[in-house]
């Protein structure tokens, strides 16, 4: 009998053990379905795999850097007081759907995961990228650029994904 109790025990610990490496680690959980829950927190390097339009795609941050402020003269003084910041990134088709043309916006916030309330409408010749013409294949990977803005002086802490249901009020965040 006590064989018995003790096989239970260590089967009920190796599924628990197994359990918690689907759950949370470090401010991050992975839900049933595979994708990351929204509020999750990751760092710069970490992937996230997130639900996107139609389909399920895995994006990589790679860095968030900010650019000079001379990459902005093309937006005269819309650009005025402004920094660009970019993030680049790799995008993964997890799902297979075709996402051709997907443009995949991540936002840059401060070090309390506030906006930077500065909104960038297109990119500089430093930060180009979208999505190939085909991007219907499972695995299939791209990297991009994402320009966001910053007020010259201010700091950029992260950067936020709140597309689709449950993200918009709880993003997940990649914290540099």
């Amino acid at each position: 009998m006590k064989s018995a109790r003790t096989a239970l025990f260590v089967t009920g610990c190796a599924a628990a053990l197994l359990l918690s490496a689907c759950g949370e680690e470090g401010g991050k959980t992975v839900k049933a379905d595979g994708t990351m829950a929204p509020g999750s927190e990751l760092k710069v390097g970490e992937r996230a795999v997130v639900p996107f339009e139609s389909g399920t795609i895995a994006i990589t941050v790679k860095s968030i850097d900010i650019g000079p402020k001379e990459d902005l003269a093309k937006f005269k003084d819309k650009g005025e007081g402004t920094l660009p910041v970019y993030v680049r990134m790799v995008i993964e088709n997890v799902g297979g759907t075709d996402l051709s043309g997907a443009d995949v916006s991540l936002r840059a916030v401060d070090a309390n995961g506030k906006g930077t309330k500065v909104i960038m409408a297109s990119g500089t010749p430093a930060c180009k990228g979208e999505a190939p013409e085909n991007f219907a294949t499972a695995g299939a990977t791209f990297e991009t650029c994402d320009t966001q803005g910053v007020k010259d002086g201010g700091e950029v802490g992260g950067v936020t994904f709140s597309d689709g249901d449950g993200y918009k009020d709880k993003p997940v965040i990649w914290k540099k």
